[in-house]
C-alpha cells in the first residue's frame, strides 16, 4: 500500500502528464462557468475530485494553468462578484464567451446540414434501388420465375 505522500506524488504526475497532453481546443471545451472543469480533470486522470482541492502541488498547478490559459486568452478573465454588482460593470464571464460559443454551434450546425443533406440523397437512392426490387420480388412470388 502506497503512503500519502507516493500517492500525492503519482497523482501531480498525472495531473502533469494530463495538462501536456492538451491543446487549447482541448481546454476551450472544458469551460464551465469560465474555469476549466473539475470533474473533468478529475475523472481524465483518474483520480478523486478532492485530489483538486487538497493536494497542494495539484492545486497550486492547476491554477498556475488556468492563470497562463487566460493570458493566453483561452479561458475568459475572472470576473470578480463586487464589480458585477457595480454599474457599468463588464458582463459576466458566460456572456462575454457567448459569441464565440455561437459561432461554435453555427459551424457545427453547418456540417451537420450538410451531413443531413447528403444523408438524404443517399436514402433517396437506396429507395429507388429498393423500389426496382420489390417489383422483381413481386414478379419472382407470383410467377416463380425471374424476369429477364
Amino acid at each position: 500500500m502506497a503512503s500519502g505522500q507516493q500517492l500525492a506524488e503519482e497523482n501531480f504526475r498525472r495531473f502533469t502528464a494530463w495538462k501536456q497532453s492538451k491543446t487549447d481546443e482541448d481546454f476551450r471545451n472544458m469551460v464551465v462557468r469560465g474555469a476549466l472543469s473539475r470533474k473533468d480533470i478529475a475523472a481524465e486522470c483518474v483520480f478523486a475530485g478532492s485530489v483538486l482541492n487538497q493536494n497542494p502541488r495539484v492545486k497550486k498547478a492547476l491554477q498556475e494553468l488556468e492563470d497562463d490559459l487566460r493570458t493566453r486568452q483561452v479561458l475568459p478573465p475572472k470576473v470578480v462578484a463586487a464589480e458585477a454588482d457595480g454599474a457599468g460593470a463588464e458582463p459576466p464571464a458566460i456572456l462575454r464567451e457567448a459569441p464565440a460559443r455561437a459561432s461554435r454551434d453555427a459551424e457545427r450546425l453547418s456540417r451537420l446540414e450538410a451531413e443531413n443533406a447528403s444523408l438524404k440523397a443517399e436514402n433517396g437512392e437506396l429507395k429507388r434501388q429498393l423500389g426496382r426490387y420489390a417489383v422483381l420480388q413481386e414478379v419472382l412470388a407470383e410467377t416463380g420465375r425471374v424476369p429477364r
